[in-house]
């Protein structure tokens, strides 16, 4: 029997499934905990060393090379999985020929397009570099595409640990520590932040491909083909435009405030946007293990059993996240000065509130796409581009709205313009979670609902701790505050949330599915 195989017919045992997922989820879960702790050093050298400016001409150029990375992976972060399942019964040497042919593809889409943008840099700094040597960024776009593919490739095996190792402590530790010690560097300057990353993407590719070597070993008797390569990518467009769309509404709130506001004003509002995606890294927890267990499941038909893991795993990130997005907004203000110079990104507290809450609205669209990309694929693709397109229509809106309104002065009304960009981005996760979420319960013939009351509860006693902590001085307020809203909160959602289905999450031996007794607060599927 194959590797794949027995791992296939290890996730389909009574409670094996949800083991799987809880399995996975707790080993990226102490990966998001190790990101928390690096990342955090970076947004406060970015912020102390580099200013506002800087990060602005920063975030624009990571937006663009990000997405096509994004695109040039040919959505292989997600479709590997069913590519390689579709395979299961041939040979490991078939296997590795077509996560080559991924890689190759990839290689040469993202070759391309970082020569036409190391060429023609415009698109990338509209405003201008803050050092001729930031257009070398451009040579992180094959770097990352290749990166998602290893990665992908090794959580089919369910290598979770490899993802923790490369995404969670190479590459933030790589480019904290870098981004410090470049700026001391004369010849460097501003564009050490473009440098460190650049650094940190080929750290944490470097990081991914030793294991991927010892799992896959190199491609025998493996050649190139267009006869099968157009066809791979023909078939992977729709995942691959699904994938950067989902991504771009995470960043066309950046893109269209950078046509409106000016570039501290960008580099404030993506300070806050990094401290709102820390609870967005735990969606990224599940997402690498549910995929292969959800394509698992549909090789036999258990439609029941894939609600059954969308609405379990849906419910950890919800609580998860809200969890965190409470700790981090009720003191924001305090976490935001801590930042950069003289309060420099405390005006974009605002914002950050509603990008907190942004997170924790998307996360059944997210949970909900797992599986949609699977079973409705194109239908998936038309709700992203109508996501994307609402979002876009509502962030200009705000934006026009508030060119109607009178400020102190430009800085004011940029604040305000950011704090209605996050607004917009709020507004149109929320529309695409309760559409996402309708249309796979109408496929699999099974309602997928992530609410539970004990929700309610927790957020209003953390809420009420909040009150407290925020009378405290700033650093009281985070040293002890933070700690305090976490711990009432997680109190809650342990004793009245949490039933034990939920508890295998926190278990190394988790009960077979006939001992497990779902909770009384969650609706039926």
């Amino acid at each position: 029997m194959s590797t794949s195989k027995a791992k296939v017919e290890a996730a389909e045992e009574p409670g094996g499934d949800i083991a799987a997922l809880a399995k996975g989820g707790r080993t990226n879960f102490f990966g998001f905990v190790l990101r928390l702790l690096a990342r955090l050093p970076f947004l406060f050298i970015a912020g102390q060393l580099y200013g506002a400016e800087a990060l602005g001409i920063y975030a624009y150029a990571l937006l663009v090379v990000e997405l096509t990375a994004l695109v040039c992976s040919i959505g292989e972060k997600r479709g590997l999985a069913q590519r390689l399942r579709d395979s299961e019964e041939e040979s490991e040497a078939t296997e590795t020929g077509l996560i080559a042919d991924s890689m190759l593809v990839a290689l040469i889409f993202s070759g391309i397009m970082a020569a036409v943008f190391f060429v023609w840099p415009t698109p990338l700094f509209p405003n201008g570099m803050s050092n001729d040597l930031d257009r070398w960024i451009v040579l992180a776009i094959p770097g990352y595409a290749l990166t998602e593919i290893v990665l992908a490739a090794q959580a089919y095996k369910y290598d979770i640990g490899t993802t923790v190792r490369a995404r969670a402590v190479v590459e933030p530790w790589t480019i904290s520590i870098l981004a410090g010690a470049f700026w001391f560097v004369p010849a460097i300057g501003d564009a050490g932040l473009a440098l460190a990353y650049l650094a940190s993407i080929f750290a944490g590719l470097a990081t991914a491909m030793v294991p991927f070597l010892r799992t896959y070993g190199l491609p025998k008797g493996w050649s190139p083909h267009p006869a099968r390569l157009i066809p791979m990518v023909a078939r992977a467009m729709p995942l691959a435009v699904t994938d950067a769309i989902e991504w771009g509404t995470r960043r066309v709130d950046l893109l269209i405030l950078g046509w409106f506001a000016g570039p501290v004003a960008l580099g404030i509002y993506w300070m806050a946007q990094q401290v709102a995606s820390l609870p967005q890294k735990l969606k990224t927890s599940f997402e690498p293990i549910l995929g292969p267990v959800i394509t698992a499941k549909l090789k036999v038909k258990d439609y029941a059993a894939i609600a059954r893991q969308v609405c379990q795993v849906g419910f950890w990130i919800v609580a998860a996240q809200a969890g965190i997005a409470l700790a981090l907004g009720i003191p924001g203000e305090a976490l935001m000065g801590l930042m950069g110079d003289a309060g420099e990104f405390v005006p974009g507290t605002a914002a950050l509130a509603f990008l907190l809450a942004a997170e924790v609205v998307a996360a059944t669209a997210v949970v909900s796409e797992a599986a949609l990309i699977y079973v409705a694929r194109v239908r998936n693709l038309w709700v992203s581009i109508g996501t994307i397109a609402l979002q876009a229509l509502l962030t200009v809106a705000a934006m026009l709205v508030v060119e109607t309104l009178t400020f102190s002065s430009p800085e004011r009304a940029d604040i305000y313009r950011a704090a209605a960009a996050a607004g917009a981005l709020m507004v149109s996760l929320g529309v695409a979670s309760i559409v996402k979420a309708v249309m796979l319960g109408k496929i699999l013939g099974h309602s997928i609902n992530n609410w539970r009351w004990a929700l309610v509860w927790a957020a209003a006693a953390a809420v009420l701790v909040g009150q407290v902590a925020i009378l405290l001085p700033e650093w009281a307020e985070l040293a002890f505050g933070i700690p305090a809203i976490l711990g009432v909160y997680g109190f809650i959602i342990w004793t009245r949330g949490f039933g034990p289905e939920d508890r295998v999450l926190f278990s190394n031996k988790p009960k077979p599915a006939d001992d497990i007794q779902p909770s009384t607060d969650r609706p039926p599927i």
